[in-house]
């Protein structure tokens, strides 16, 4: 059986996954916390956690107010957001590498994409400035031929630019 490929027919790297059983931990943990950020996030979760200080606010006068009736809704909510900042933050950077590899595709199946941008979260904050001034340079070449339709890639955006100022010429010149 063939290794499955992804676009262009280019095998992906060698699996460098971690041994079954820690790889069968780490999918359980992945998965409840995808489960734990959409249940945190949703309506049902807000309501509750509004009913919960509400019925630790009317409680208040039961205990007088005290440090220890303060210190439970302190230290109940400080736990939450600890943990809770575990949770989001694995689920961001899951998020994050999903797009990243759907883009990626996009990129590589796309003939003419700059395959040099598959990897660009590599690129130190240096080298995204100069890319970041390349594509505004970009931008203002789009927006002087008159047409957000017209792109360039990486590879070739000054000769495109060139052809199309010729083109644009000859079609202007004809009668």
């Amino acid at each position: 059986m063939e290794p499955p490929t992804m676009s262009g027919g280019i095998a992906p790297p060698p699996d460098t996954a971690e041994p079954t059983s820690r790889h069968g931990l780490l999918r359980q943990f992945d998965r409840f916390a995808g489960a734990a950020t959409r249940h945190a996030g949703s309506a049902t979760a807000f309501v509750l956690a509004v009913g919960l200080v509400l019925v630790w606010a009317l409680t208040g006068p039961i205990f007088d107010f005290s440090e220890t009736w303060q210190l439970v809704i302190n230290t109940g909510t400080t736990i939450v957001t600890f943990l809770m900042v575990f949770l989001i933050q694995q689920s961001a950077n899951k998020d994050a590498v999903a797009v990243h590899l759907k883009l990626n595709e996009l990129l590589a199946s796309h003939r003419g994409a700059s395959n040099r941008l598959v990897a660009i979260e590599d690129l130190d904050e240096q080298e995204m400035k100069q890319l970041v001034v390349f594509y505004r340079h970009l931008a203002e070449l789009a927006k002087d031929e008159g047409g957000v339709k017209r792109t360039h890639s990486l590879d070739d955006a000054e000769s495109n630019d060139a052809a199309k100022d010729r083109a644009l010429e000859q079609r202007d010149q004809r009668p």
